[in-house]
């Protein structure tokens, strides 16, 4: 051990007459440790929160999605779809609609994003037909009888035609069991749609509801325009875990939704899911050009930019302001050493006149001053990442989903934030040590033993 690192660590063992300067030494470590196991708890949040929302986001929607902006939809699209999943960077390709719609059962409803898609494509960029955790999404796959038992099965319907709260109270008031059978039988003919948990619980469905879906759009008739409604059986119900798409998200087969809405063999966006995620803005704008003209490319960066803008302004805020902890714990290394500087003042003046130079007094306190940032910065460091492992694993802090998307505080700590907290927080621990060593280093030998 160097000389002055061996004196440093005498001097940190406070002797019983220096037991105030041990006191403030003590806290100094501890402030050093709260700051830095606070900044590892924090990081780790943000770092959760953004890895959590990034996951689901990609999980539950495509990274690309190419948009027809000179017409109401692309009518020649199969062609198109062919094409473009050929490109280098594509992995796959879905054709789908989206419209808003209003989606009720009995005296409850609820706005919603309707999908149009089909499944064998849309398990190919999504996600979110993988999380149906009541019943099944396999009602949704395309037949050839889809296009006519949306117009035959889901309009007139005996003893159906007026809503009421619970499904078996309508199909017991048929008038025999041969009406029953044939309710029954409509009702299993009817179109399929999957729900998303949370709008399920709020419009009060279950697995066999029957649901009523009213297009904005409606359709003209000689009374003028009125809206457009169609009867649905819920097929399954999906539980992505994030609340944008349990709360307002609903699917329904392509051919129903372009029946649904008039549109004809018309679909209105093209999904993409590319090998590597951060290319998404030049692998679109390659898309954009091989779509030609009057098409427009949108990509899940761009999508969610103000949502990940506010994660890296949170991540900036969050290291500045519990960073101030450490702040006050080097100002308090700063009033040990300077407390330690005037104690020592006799011990100085002997080292000198023995042959001491400044620069070896110097190093001393500078060294004693490293060491309380070391050692803080290492405790810190194990109880940070311990709080961000077990808050990962057991998810013990709950949150409300409707604000905040998930239901649990997601921890995800990070070796480099652990790397860049260690470094800052030595780095002001050694600053607080420039000018109590500086001080010492001006000592003079004969001063300081003239009345000893």
């Amino acid at each position: 051990m160097r000389f002055e690192l061996f004196i440093a660590t005498r001097y940190l063992r406070a002797k019983r007459r220096q037991a105030f300067i041990g006191v403030i030494t003590g806290i100094s470590v501890l402030g050093v440790s709260a700051g830095v196991a606070s900044l590892i708890v924090a990081l780790a949040v943000n770092n959760g929160f953004r890895q959590d929302l990034q996951e689901r986001l990609l999980g539950s929607t495509s990274h690309i999605s190419l948009l027809r902006i000179e017409s109401d939809g692309m009518r020649d699209w199969r062609p198109l779809l062919d094409r473009l999943a050929r490109h280098p960077h594509v992995v796959a390709a879905a054709p789908a609609i989206f419209e808003q719609v209003l989606i009720s059962r009995g005296p409850r409803a609820k706005g919603a994003v309707l999908k149009g898609m089909l499944p064998q494509y849309e398990r190919k960029v999504s996600d979110l037909l993988d999380s149906v955790t009541l019943g099944s999404a396999a009602d949704l796959e395309e037949t050839s009888s889809a296009k006519s038992t949306l117009g035959s099965a889901n309009n007139e319907v005996p003893g159906l035609d007026k809503p009421e709260p619970d499904e078996n109270v309508r199909l017991t008031k048929t008038k025999s069991p041969d009406d029953l059978a044939g309710v029954q039988q409509r009702v299993a003919a009817m179109a399929p749609i999957v729900l998303g948990k949370d709008m399920a619980e709020e419009i009060g469905a279950t697995v066999g509801s029957i649901v009523l879906v009213t297009s904005p759009q409606g359709e003209l008739t000689p009374f003028g325009m009125v809206p457009k409604y169609i009867r649905f059986r819920v097929a399954g119900i999906f539980n992505s875990g994030f609340f944008d798409y349990d709360s307002s998200w609903a699917f329904i087969r392509l051919s129903d939704a372009q029946a649904l809405f008039g549109l004809g063999d018309v679909i209105s966006v093209i999904q993409f899911k590319i090998n590597d995620i951060y290319q998404a803005a030049e692998v679109a704008h390659s898309l954009e050009e091989a779509a030609g003209r009057g098409f427009m490319a949108t990509n899940w960066m761009e999508q969610n930019k103000p949502l990940f803008r506010a994660l890296r302004l949170e991540r900036v805020v969050t290291f500045i302001t519990i960073g101030l902890i450490v702040f006050v714990a080097a100002l308090n290394i700063l009033i040990s050493l300077i407390m330690m500087v005037m104690e020592k003042t006799k011990d100085i003046a002997v080292l000198m006149s023995m042959g001491f130079k400044k620069a070896q007094i110097r190093r001393v306190f500078i060294a004693q001053g490293v060491l309380i940032g070391v050692v803080g910065t290492a405790i810190g460091l194990v109880i940070g990442y311990g709080i961000s492992w077990a808050g990962g694993h057991y998810h013990f802090i709950a949150l409300s989903a409707e604000v905040y998307s998930i239901d649990y505080v997601p921890f995800a700590p990070r070796l480099v934030d652990g790397v860049i907290v260690a470094l800052v927080s030595i780095g002001i621990s050694f600053i607080a040590t420039l000018y109590p060593s500086w001080s010492a280093a001006r000592i003079l030998p004969a001063e300081a033993l003239r009345y000893e």
